[in-house]
């Protein structure tokens, strides 16, 4: 099985990426996650730009969430809203297929930005009747420095937490690719 973290963030240093590349090392086994952190390779969205051959960085992107079992997508929040470019990202995936049905989950690397997580879940329902609300993951780790997010990422309570989210991830994707296989 495949996942893909999408960073809603473009920062280098982003504490929601930090926490998607933590995943990687609790993984469930057979089960692999490649982290997306460049939402800000992606040209603003125009219904114009998808009549002629996707843009490259658009038609790699499209390519990871088609190849992609799940999504878990961890994104900060900005004046309590989406980031722009989160927020266009999932323009790119309003009017194709590669989303629809695909199993979306929600982590988080803060303690606030809840506001900005009710109107991506609103947003993200609209693009895929796979939301999973049963699996969410709250990691605080608002202005941390690499080195502390690494050792609050390492807590044994974080390395748990992080574990449960994905074992309910790709609990919720077998058993839905088993009742469609039915």
């Amino acid at each position: 099985m495949k996942l893909l973290a999408i960073s809603g963030s473009a920062r280098r240093e982003s504490t929601n990426t930090a926490l998607l590349v933590a995943m990687q090392d609790h993984l469930p086994a057979g089960i692999t996650l490649s982290v997306f952190a460049s939402l800000d390779t992606l040209p603003v969205f125009s219904p114009d730009s998808e009549r002629a051959e996707l843009p490259a960085p658009v038609a790699r992107f499209v390519d990871l969430v088609a190849d992609a079992d799940a999504i878990i997508i961890s994104s900060p929040e900005y004046v309590r809203a989406i980031p722009g470019g989160l927020k266009n990202a999932i323009d790119w995936m309003v009017s194709r297929f590669e989303v629809i049905g695909k199993p979306i989950a929600l982590a988080h690397a803060s303690h606030r930005g809840n506001d900005m997580l009710a109107s991506l879940r609103l947003v993200l329902s609209t693009v895929s009747d796979g939301f999973i609300d049963s699996a969410f993951l709250r990691v605080p780790l608002v202005g941390k420095s690499p080195s502390e997010m690494l050792t609050v990422l390492r807590l044994p309570e974080n390395e748990t937490a992080i574990a449960a989210f994905l074992a309910d991830v790709v609990a919720f994707v077998r058993s839905r690719q088993a009742a469609e296989a039915v």
